[in-house]
């Protein structure tokens, strides 16, 4: 934990000399994207990693809750997000968005259902307009990866800039901060 706190450390303070080099501090302030984690949880898988990218990247974060809890027993919420597959009905989730205008990049949690993003993402990405950002998907999974999260969210939101995103294993979740710290290495 403390070697991966000093890494994102030594990068802020590179990338903090670096931008004191070239850009004034006006302009330093209007070239860091303004970011957001939005996501869905309904094991606390999705929770866990949406909070450690809220804390490497400083970003504000919403989760999305449905209206009526989603049954715990499995083969129960199965039968049910089946039965919302088929039928194309979306659940219900609370408001309290205040929505996306302040941002310039959105991680996009959810678990992976039936190969693609949970409903409750679903009734979410319809109700929003993330035109003109970028939206970064994060799926955490029991083995079936990103699936089609980036494509279906890409539907929901044409206007958006989507991108591949990250799969995580919920096997793999005790090791994430470094798989998310070296991943944000990547493009942020």
């Amino acid at each position: 934990m403390r070697k991966i706190l000093g890494v994102a450390f030594i990068l802020l303070v590179l990338t903090g000399i670096i931008l004191a080099q070239t850009i004034s501090p006006n302009e330093r302030k209007e070239k860091m994207p303004k970011i957001l984690v939005v996501y869905y949880s309904h094991s606390g898988n999705t929770r866990e990693i949406a909070n450690v990218l809220k804390d490497l990247t400083g970003g504000d974060i919403f989760e999305i809750q449905t209206t009526t809890p989603y049954p715990v027993e499995y083969s129960a919420i199965v039968e049910q997000v089946r039965k919302e597959k088929s039928s194309g009905v979306k659940p219900k989730i609370k408001s309290g968005f205040a929505g996306s205008k302040d941002y310039d990049l959105v991680f996009l949690g959810s678990p992976c259902w039936f190969g693609t993003i949970a409903t409750p993402v679903e009734t979410f990405l319809s109700e929003q307009d993330f035109s003109g950002k970028t939206i970064v998907p994060f799926i955490t999974h029991g083995g079936s990866g990103l699936g089609n999260s980036a494509r279906d969210i890409s539907v929901l939101q044409p206007s958006a800039n989507v991108v591949s995103g990250k799969a995580f294993s919920r096997g793999s979740l005790s090791s994430a901060q470094k798989e998310i710290a070296d991943w944000l290495a990547s493009f942020l």
